[in-house]
């Protein structure tokens, strides 16, 4: 991946992994937004972004995404826009209007800057970008349970039946959007495990396999 042009690294993760939090630490260390589900769904409900309406502002200017975005951020500071809370767990209703919808605002988000995207299928979207880095983070059962007890307080047995609802959830939803399955390593040029790692570690790592470029190979880690 050539940091000197525009690029895009995409996280796909299991729930429980820290995958998203290594996604937003590594967007800070290489200093370029950070983009997942939350801001793209409060893109799509409160500005009523669709299809429709996305092709109504591409007619008007090349950088649509550009203009928009300064919008946007006006008067507000970019961790505010970039970084919103929302569960883990993905949306229970996902239509092809807002799959189709989500793929437009992140293609533009790409081919305006650079950036870090979390979930959303990332792997599938940018398949063709010319400077793309695809990432899985997975882990062990029990490094997900301990982890998931620890940030949503729940018991061991909750814990379980939440990964296990969201593993399926995720699964359906990449099967049916993208005929693939998001285990498929072939989606992926760097799988790492979680387990026996801190966030930071895991951040050191990619930024790591990222200077040595080698993106065109598939690593385990």
């Amino acid at each position: 991946m050539k940091l000197k042009e525009k690029f895009v690294v995409t996280i796909n993760r299991e729930l429980g992994s820290g995958g998203r939090t290594v996604g937003r630490k590594l967007a800070e260390k290489l200093g370029v937004p950070f983009y997942d589900k939350a801001l793209i769904k409060s893109l799509q409900e409160i500005y009523h972004l669709n299809i429709a309406q996305i092709e109504k502002l591409k007619g008007r200017s090349h950088t649509w995404w550009a203009e928009f975005k300064r919008t946007l951020t006006a008067g507000y500071q970019n961790d505010t826009f970039y970084q919103t809370r929302m569960s883990e767990e993905p949306d229970l209703l996902t239509t092809d209007e807002i799959f189709k919808t989500e793929q437009e605002i992140l293609k533009a988000i790409a081919k305006d800057e650079s950036c870090v995207v979390a979930g959303r299928s990332g792997f599938f979207v940018f398949r063709n970008h010319p400077n793309h880095l695809s990432i899985l983070i997975q882990a062990s059962m029990d490094f997900r349970i301990e982890r998931v007890c620890r940030k949503q307080n729940k018991t061991p047995e909750e814990a379980r039946k939440t990964i296990e609802k969201v593993d399926k959830m995720r699964e359906n939803y990449v099967n049916k959007y993208t005929k693939s399955s998001r285990y498929d390593t072939r989606n992926y040029d760097l799988v790492i495990t979680a387990d026996g790692k801190t966030e930071d570690e895991i951040v050191d790592l990619i930024l790591r396999y990222i200077g040595q470029d080698k993106t065109d190979s598939f690593t385990y880690l």
